[in-house]
């Protein structure tokens, strides 16, 4: 399904917010370390469900790293910073905050994202650039 040593990010394909991190991310990795999946595609659903994840009650990213299992929620997003080019990488120190606290200001955005920047009738199509990033 995806290439050996490769992360997956599982996304919310339909949020705005999502969408736009997505394409952050894209641009910012520069090794290609990470494939990506909407969590309301069927690999999306099927790659959580080996998990145990319920995708239905899931409001978070998730990343999962072949060599640990998966993060989701604030230290999905901070393990991801660590793999992006420039300065990102040094996000990684609020990794030592306690995961309450930074997870505490994740589920406020979380919460109120499709409010706060809108929402799509149906998940992006990724450019046929892009495609190949993308699982299926």
């Amino acid at each position: 399904m995806v290439e050996n040593g490769k992360k997956i990010i599982l996304f919310d394909g339909v949020c705005n917010l999502c969408n736009g991190a997505i394409n952050f991310i894209i641009k910012r990795d520069k090794n290609t370390v990470f494939r990506y999946a909407s969590l309301q595609s069927e690999v999306g659903v099927k790659l959580a469900k080996e998990l145990n994840i319920d995708t239905s009650k899931l409001d978070s990213i998730l990343l999962i790293d072949p060599k640990v299992g998966y993060y989701h929620k604030s230290t999905a997003a901070l393990h991801i910073a660590k793999q992006l080019s420039g300065g990102y990488p040094l996000f990684s120190v609020f990794l030592f905050f306690p995961k309450f606290l930074r997870d505490f200001v994740y589920d406020i955005i979380a919460k109120n994202r499709y409010k706060w920047f809108g929402k799509r009738e149906s998940c992006v199509i990724p450019t046929p650039e892009l495609k190949s990033l993308f699982i299926e």
